[in-house]
């Protein structure tokens, strides 16, 4: 199922103002979705920052070989 979308020209005073208005229960549901796409977004920020073509697969195995031999050492 599809959520409707809807375009108004509504401040953050007045989107506050609605969402008040909601029970409990909505605000809960509502407050996890917003937390769910903030991650989604900062995610996606952090993987396209990271995204190179200038490593290998090979090499990141390597370095990850050298770390885990570090920490059995320890």
């Amino acid at each position: 199922m599809n959520p409707t979308q809807y375009q108004l020209p509504l401040s953050f005073e007045q989107v506050l103002s609605l969402v008040k208005q909601l029970p409990e229960a909505d605000k809960l549901k509502l407050s996890e979705a917003l937390s769910k796409e903030l991650l989604d977004s900062k995610l996606t920020h952090l993987l396209e920052t990271f995204k190179t073509d200038e490593i290998s697969l090979e090499e990141i195995t390597q370095e990850v070989e050298t770390v885990r031999t570090e920490i059995y050492r320890h």
